[in-house]
C-alpha cells in the first residue's frame, strides 16, 4: 500500500506533526525538469510545449509518444528514490505541467493516464519513507511570465481569463479527489511561483482555489506560494488552517550570471549576512502568523570553474546553517539534470549527452537559457538594445523584475530560443528505435553521477 511506511502530516501552529504527533521538518529535493520539463536541465530550448511540437514533427506520433514514455520512465524510478532516501532525505516536490491532467483541446476532461507517473513516483517514494508534495507547476494561461510554466510569451494570462481559472480548479479537484487519504502525500502546492501583477486577482483566487481543494480534500496540506515567485505575502489574510506560506529564496550570486561570493552581483553585495536578511525578509509572513517555515525552492547552480563552484557550495552552507538556525523546512532545487544544478547528473559519456552537447554549447553562448546563462550572450547585440530601450525608455520598470529582465526575456529567451527548438527536434531526425532507446535511458539513475559536494552538504544537513 502506497504510503505503509509513513503516516499523514498536518500542520501544528509553526512546526508539521505526523499521525503519531512527532514533530517533522522537512528536508527534501525536488523532481525539476521530469513531469514538467525545463530547458537548462533537459537540453532544448524555450518551452516544453513548443519543444514537443517540433518533436512529434521529427518523430511521428507514435514515436515521438513511445520516447518520451520511456523517458519519463527513465528519469525517475526505484534507484532514484532509493539514492534520496540514502542522503536522509524525507522529502520530494513532484512538479507537474497541467498538460498531463488536461489538453487544450478538450478542456475540464481530466486524462486519467496522466496520472500514472505521478502516481508510480509517490508509491516509489513512500517505500523510502519519503513524502511527496504535488505541485502544479504550469496552470493553463500561465500563472507566471517565465519558461518554467511552459509560457512561450511573457504575458501571464491566467489572472486575466476566468477560463483559465475555472480550468485550473477543475484540474485541483481531480487531483485532490485523486489522493486524499493518501499518507505518502504530505500536501498540495497549487501554483508554483504566481505572479499577478494586479495583486488584486490572486487573493480571491486562492480563496476560490483552497475551497474547492478542501470540499473534497479537508486533509492535506496546501503549500501556498507568495505572489511575484513566491517573495510578496501581502496577499494574505488571516492564516488558513492547514497552511504552509511557501518562499522562494534564491541568492542572485548563485545563478547564471552570478558574480563572486562574497561580492556584488548587479551591483548588489552578497554574503552570508544578507543572505539571512533575504531569508527573513521572505518568511517573514510565517513567523509572524506562527506557521511552518518552508522554503520551497533554493540552490545555485554551477560551472566548469573551480573557484566559482567552491563559492556556489558556500552559499548553499549558509543557507542549510540558516534553515537549521531557524527550524525551517527545505526543498532543494533540483534533483537531476544535464549538468548545470542537479544532485545528479547524466554522465558526459550518455548518448543523450554526445548527442545535445554542442547544442547546449550554442545555448549558453547565446543566452538562450535564462537559467544557466549570463543572460547577456552576444554582448554586441544584447547590450546595445539594453542600452537603446534604458536611454529611450528611462521610466520603464515592467513587473515583475524590471527592464533587464524583460529585455533579456523578449530578445534571447524567447526571440532567439524559439528558433532554436528546430534545430534541437532534428537531432533527432533518422535514429533508429534502438538508438532513441538509448537516449531516453540515458536518464536513469544507472547513467548518472552524483555531484558528491553537494550529496556531502544535504547528507549534513539531514543528519
Amino acid at each position: 500500500m502506497a504510503g505503509s511506511k509513513l503516516s499523514p502530516l498536518r500542520v501544528a501552529g509553526s512546526t508539521f506533526i505526523n499521525g503519531d504527533g512527532e514533530s517533522v521538518v522537512l528536508r527534501g529535493a525536488a523532481l525539476g525538469g521530469w513531469l514538467n520539463m525545463e530547458n537548462f536541465i533537459t537540453g532544448y530550448s524555450a518551452n516544453e510545449s513548443l519543444m514537443r511540437h517540433e518533436m512529434r514533427a521529427v518523430l511521428g506520433t507514435e514515436r515521438y509518444e513511445r520516447f518520451f514514455e520511456r523517458l519519463l520512465t527513465a528519469f525517475f524510478g526505484e534507484h532514484d528514490a532509493s539514492f534520496l532516501g540514502s542522503i536522509g532525505l524525507n522529502s520530494v516536490r513532484i512538479p507537474v505541467n497541467y498538460r498531463h491532467l488536461e489538453d487544450d483541446s478538450r478542456p475540464f476532461v481530466v486524462k486519467e493516464d496522466g496520472f500514472r507517473h505521478l502516481d508510480r513516483a509517490i508509491e516509489l517514494c513512500a517505500a523510502q519513507g519519503i513524502y511527496s508534495v504535488i505541485d502544479l507547476h504550469a496552470l493553463p494561461g500561465y500563472q507566471n511570465h517565465h519558461w518554467h510554466c511552459d509560457n512561450p510569451t511573457h504575458v501571464a494570462s491566467l489572472w486575466e481569463h476566468p477560463h483559465f481559472q475555472d480550468r485550473t480548479v477543475h484540474i485541483w479537484e481531480a487531483i485532490a479527489d485523486r489522493y486524499k487519504g493518501n499518507p505518502a502525500v504530505a500536501g498540495y502546492n497549487p501554483m508554483n511561483e504566481p505572479a499577478d501583477e494586479s495583486r488584486a486577482v490572486i487573493g480571491p483566487f486562492y480563496e476560490r482555489l483552497i475551497g474547492a481543494i478542501r470540499a473534497v480534500d479537508p486533509d492535506h496540506v496546501l503549500f501556498l506560494d507568495g505572489n511575484t515567485y513566491s517573495t510578496e505575502f501581502d496577499i494574505f489574510g488571516e492564516p488558513t488552517d492547514n497552511t504552509v506560506y511557501v518562499c522562494h529564496d534564491y541568492v542572485a550570486a548563485g545563478l547564471g550570471y552570478g558574480g563572486s561570493y562574497p561580492g556584488y552581483t548587479r551591483g548588489v553585495w552578497h554574503d552570508r549576512e544578507s543572505a539571512e536578511e533575504k531569508f527573513l525578509l521572505r518568511t517573514e509572513f510565517s513567523r509572524k502568523t506562527g506557521t511552518p517555515v518552508w522554503v520551497g525552492e533554493f540552490g545555485p547552480t554551477y560551472t566548469r570553474d573551480v573557484e566559482t563552484n567552491r563559492q556556489r557550495q558556500q552559499i548553499l552552507e549558509d543557507q542549510l546553517d540558516l534553515y537549521g538556525h531557524h527550524r525551517a523546512s527545505w526543498c532543494l532545487w533540483t534533483y537531476k539534470d544535464i549538468g548545470r544544478q542537479g544532485l545528479v547528473s547524466l554522465r558526459a559519456d550518455t548518448p543523450y549527452r554526445h548527442l545535445v552537447d554542442a547544442f547546449v554549447a550554442k545555448k549558453e553562448r547565446l543566452a538562450a537559457d535564462a537559467w544557466g546563462s549570463d543572460a547577456e550572450g552576444p554582448v554586441e547585440v544584447s547590450r546595445p538594445v539594453q542600452d537603446l530601450v534604458a536611454n529611450e525608455i528611462p521610466g520603464f520598470d515592467p513587473y515583475p523584475w524590471g527592464r533587464w529582465d524583460w529585455v533579456r526575456t523578449l530578445l534571447l529567451t524567447i526571440t532567439v530560443a524559439q528558433p532554436l527548438v528546430g534545430e534541437y527536434a532534428k537531432l533527432f531526425a533518422g535514429l533508429g528505435d534502438d538508438e532513441l532507446d538509448a537516449l531516453a535511458d540515458s536518464f536513469a539513475f544507472s547513467s548518472c553521477e552524483v555531484r558528491e559536494p553537494l550529496r556531502s552538504q544535504l547528507a549534513a544537513a539531514c543528519s
